[in-house]
């Protein structure tokens, strides 16, 4: 089996190729700029592409792999920018409709948590998604779109919602790389909100193995959160990873507001829906 990977070397991209590296697989790694490929990862085939240009015979580049695990998005962490939809939509179907049209049998794309918008409590994939900001809109769009491809041309898909995940390689912009550099940095404070927001959090390393079993196992196209179901609060999350790495600084709680595009609570519930028939299968 071939799987190729958009997005190889953004951060859930490079745990994903190593998640990869433990399966029977051919492993084809697709990004704008392969030196760009973490030495400590091995890929049977590097492909250089823009998928705003993948030019022609694109399936053929990408050595007409079984399955394309498609992490691609550009524009975050701007959840708000109108890219998303005016720009990123558009090509973003463009690139994926060329590749199923050329033969492409099985597809995974990763949504996110931000489809269902200011809805609060559990969420679970078989709720109307109610975006609230661009980001939200422009996936919760291409994924109708892809459902609607579905019915002239057949191929499997895999909608995957993202919750929030941390780890090694993380943006420095999110809040474990804000935490860990603090740290290092011998901070006496740690300026956060006031944390007692609700969410879902996993370890990349975590939602990198969900994701490959996911792609592998494509018998029946889903909608499917990715998720640990269990909601924490932000500020008993942060003292859990200063407990977990014997880190000593102290929170200063409320000094930034908290997020006005998304719910104070909010968690996922793990479950996968049919997309052909709306109907739970776990």
């Amino acid at each position: 089996m071939k799987i190729a990977v958009t997005g190889a070397t953004g951060f859930i991209g490079t745990h994903v190729l190593k998640e990869l590296e433990s399966h029977p697989v051919e492993i084809i790694a697709v990004t704008r700029d392969p030196k760009r490929l973490p030495e400590s990862v091995n890929v049977h085939h590097a492909v250089s592409l823009d998928i705003a240009n993948p030019g022609p015979d694109c399936y053929e580049k990408l050595g007409l792999p079984d399955v394309l695990i498609h992490l691609a998005w550009d524009g975050l962490p701007n959840y708000k920018s109108l890219h998303h939809f005016e720009t990123e939509l558009p090509l973003q179907f463009r690139f994926l409709q060329s590749l199923i049209d050329s033969g492409l049998s099985s597809l995974f794309v990763a949504g996110t948590c931000f489809e269902y918008g200011m809805q609060s409590g559990p969420l679970s994939a078989d709720m109307l998604p109610r975006p609230s900001n661009p980001y939200g809109f422009a996936k919760d769009a291409l994924r109708q779109q892809l459902q609607f491809l579905k019915a002239t041309t057949p191929f499997n898909l895999t909608w995957a919602r993202l919750f929030y995940l941390y780890g090694e390689g993380q943006s420095s912009a999110s809040l474990y790389p804000k935490l860990k550099e603090a740290v290092l940095r011998g901070d006496k404070v740690f300026n956060m909100s006031g944390g007692e927001q609700l969410r879902d959090y996993l370890p990349v390393e975590e939602v990198a193995k969900r994701i490959v079993n996911l792609s592998i196992d494509g018998t029946l196209s889903k909608v499917v959160n990715i998720s640990s179901g269990k909601p924490i609060s932000v500020r008993n999350l942060v003292e859990q990873w200063l407990a977990e790495h014997h880190w000593k600084i102290e929170l200063n709680l409320g000094y930034y507001p908290y997020p006005d595009y998304e719910p104070m609570a909010f968690w996922g519930v793990d479950q996968q829906v049919d997309i052909s028939s709306s109907r739970r299968v776990r």
